[in-house]
């Protein structure tokens, strides 16, 4: 149908269009009466849904309720108690300040409000969609407030066709439950769905607390981790799960600035770089950035609904992140390693060398975390089934050469060699596996990883032995953009033992490589390029790569005093992973071994 005139559309028209930015499915209902009952100061929040949320959805809190007269002004169009002008935006740190959630629910929804400041006078609001006027009758609440909207979107049915079937919009529902309760401990949540109470969060102690409760099962709370730091005009707090949480996607990982979860892919990467190395290929940590700042240094109205914000210096925020997480990780894996007896302790770290100064804290530029003893994360291996498969293939198991002899003390003697003065060398299995024997512990080692580890070490410090090449690799760049990452690092390059030479717009060659490099010229290429995604951290993924590659792998054979040689030295790494986030070793102690045939 084509319109030829211009009209203006009526207000009740045009509230159902606009409702849509704010209200385009249950869940974003749930998100916004959720944030009014935050800034209401309720300390207990339900949700109660039916039909996924689109039937009906209902909030009930304790906050401070509004009078009568708040009451027939809080549905219209910007009617708020939050700001003035438009300058007081620069201040805001409520949860909500445009008064968009209540008016676009009376456009698309049967909207019902029923509200208390003291628990004995109590007032009633409905409105259905499409009208422009309320009816507002006594009624009976406790203190607080409960909003009900009904028949989200039934006046819409071209919008209600593209909602989801009723358990995904419920899922969506609790998620944006959850993500209200990760970013306030101190408020206790329920959730109902048809009836029955799905999820109940009792008011927490911690960041850390709340968060292993919401997203964690029971039995991965003890390896939750809480850093804390400050920076110039923010602090963050981020709670972390050890190298035993690893997930296969990004899903449990949350932003919350103040107060409310982003979409912040730059602070989701300071997050991932922070850990890189902890966690084994293709894995990813749980965990929560929390950022509190001046509200003068970020804008949240840059998004309807508030899901993004613009940071005045986010670069210093994404230093922060990355620079806490690397030094935590960093302890942590000497705790673990050490194995310390169980106990809290507090380590203090300075940011300072920070390159424009944005970490200094204002209380002395540190940042802090408290480190409870966790199980080791050497398990990753099942030790169960590989003894099993130890024992069962025995085949497969290379001894020591060595005569067939009738007593044991004359084969004693003849493998006296393979062994130094604390580990005794047992021979490898299934090609992978050194297995020595230490202080009534067997170990095994995986050849690869801990070669990678012990070269990784070295190359790190450095300098990285180049080779020149008689024959140049030439190259070609895409952008301006990568030629200005080629020119402004060839200092650095030089120190990884690569050097690369300007040949014209777009035209390099590769001049020198580390002797130890074994790619061909376009992985090589590749590698170097990619190097523009590790900002500071350029040296340690180098080294990495460089490592890997020259490790020996999988299959590869050693004799015996090459075998026994590594594993001494892996077993003195003070860090046994490799850098990629692998265990070097798992370990069956004596008695453990004992317990498993019954010899106790």
């Amino acid at each position: 149908m084509v319109f030829n005139r211009i009209e203006i559309l009526s207000p009740s028209e045009a509230r159902k269009i606009a409702a849509g930015e704010v209200v385009d499915r249950p869940a974003a209902l749930a998100r916004e009466f959720i944030d009014n009952a935050i800034d209401a100061g309720a300390k207990n929040i339900s949700l109660e849904i039916e039909g996924g949320g689109a039937k009906l959805l209902s909030l009930t809190d304790d906050g401070c309720g509004m009078s009568r007269d708040d009451l027939a002004l809080c549905w219209q169009t910007h009617a708020t108690s939050k700001i003035r002008t438009v300058e007081d935006l620069n201040h805001a740190l409520s949860l909500g300040f445009r008064g968009e959630a209540l008016s676009a629910a009376a456009a698309v929804s049967h909207l019902e409000i029923i509200t208390s400041q003291d628990g004995r006078e109590a007032f009633k609001l409905e409105i259905f969609p499409g009208k422009l006027d309320a009816d507002i009758t006594a009624a009976h609440h406790t203190r607080g407030s409960t909003v009900r909207a009904s028949g989200l979107f039934d006046a819409i049915p071209a919008r209600k066709r593209f909602l989801k079937r009723d358990g995904t919009e419920a899922n969506l529902c609790k998620q944006a439950l959850i993500d209200k309760a990760l970013a306030y401990p101190e408020i206790t949540f329920r959730f109902i769905q048809d009836g029955k109470l799905k999820l109940f969060l009792p008011a927490a102690s911690s960041l850390k607390e709340r968060f292993g409760t919401a997203i964690l099962e029971q039995n991965e709370l003890s390896f939750l981790h809480e850093i804390q730091a400050a920076g110039e005009g923010f602090s963050i707090n981020i709670v972390i799960g050890g190298p035993e949480l690893s997930r296969r996607d990004r899903r449990q990982q949350f932003i919350i600035a103040n107060g409310r979860r982003i979409d912040a892919f730059a602070f989701i990467q300071a997050l991932e770089y922070g850990v890189e190395g902890w966690f084994p290929n293709g894995t990813h940590p749980v965990g929560a950035v929390y950022i509190k700042i001046d509200p003068a240094l970020a804008d949240f109205n840059i998004h309807p609904a508030k899901r993004e914000a613009r940071f005045k210096d986010g670069g210093a925020i994404h230093h922060l992140i990355t620079s806490s997480l690397k030094n935590f990780m960093h302890h942590l894996g000497i705790t673990l390693a050490q194995r310390k007896p169980s106990g809290a302790r507090t380590f203090e770290f300075n940011f300072s060398e920070s390159k424009n100064d944005a970490s200094k804290s204002r209380h002395g530029a540190s940042s802090y975390y408290t480190e409870e003893r966790k199980s080791p994360f050497y398990d990753e291996i099942d030790r169960r089934s590989l003894m099993e498969a130890f024992l069962k293939k025995e085949g497969e198991f290379i001894e020591p050469p060595r005569k067939v002899v009738p007593h044991q003390a004359e084969y004693v003697a003849e493998t006296a060699s393979y062994q130094s003065s604390s580990v005794k060398y047992r021979g490898r299995v299934f090609d992978l596996f050194i297995v020595v024997e230490k202080d009534e512990t067997l170990y095994l080692i995986d050849q690869h990883a801990a070669h990678e580890r012990i070269l990784f070490n070295r190359f790190m410090e450095g300098p990285i032995q180049k080779q020149e090449l008689l024959a140049p690799i030439p190259f070609e760049t895409e952008s301006d953009e990568d030629d200005a990452f080629l020119e402004n690092h060839l200092a650095d390059f030089a120190a990884l033992g690569l050097v690369i030479a300007k040949s014209g717009r777009h035209t390099w060659q590769i001049e020198a490589l580390p002797a130890a490099w074994k790619m061909n010229d376009q992985k090589t290429v590749e590698e170097i390029l990619g190097l523009r995604s590790a900002h500071e951290d350029m040296a340690r993924r180098w080294a990495a790569t460089l490592a890997c590659h020259a490790a020996i792998k999988d299959g590869d054979y050693l004799d015996a005093d090459a075998a026994l040689s590594l594993a001494e030295e892996a077993l003195n790494l003070s860090d046994p992973r490799c850098p990629h986030g692998r265990p070097v070793w798992t370990e069956i102690s004596l008695d453990s071994l004992l317990k498993s045939v019954k010899r106790t």
